[in-house]
């Protein structure tokens, strides 16, 4: 890539992670890099969208369950 290209993309990326943060999406800069890409790569926005959403809300379930004591006989 060009630094010119370069340039552009990080300027992009900069930009959309901006609107992201504005609203509050909870996507780091890494993540809506690899969202961007995949859109950019012909996948659906709205299936990603979705796929987050569901990611997120396993990982809210999938919470560590508190140990319980062992008893001694």
């Amino acid at each position: 890539m060009d630094p010119e290209a370069a340039q552009t993309a990080r300027e992009s990326l900069e930009l959309a992670f901006h609107m992201s943060n504005i609203l509050d999406t909870g996507l780091d800069r890494h993540t809506l890099s690899v969202l961007i890409t995949l859109c950019d790569l012909g996948l659906n926005p709205e299936a990603l969208a979705a796929v987050v959403k569901e990611l997120r809300r396993e990982s809210c379930s999938s919470s560590p369950m508190p140990e319980t004591p062992s008893s001694v006989s």
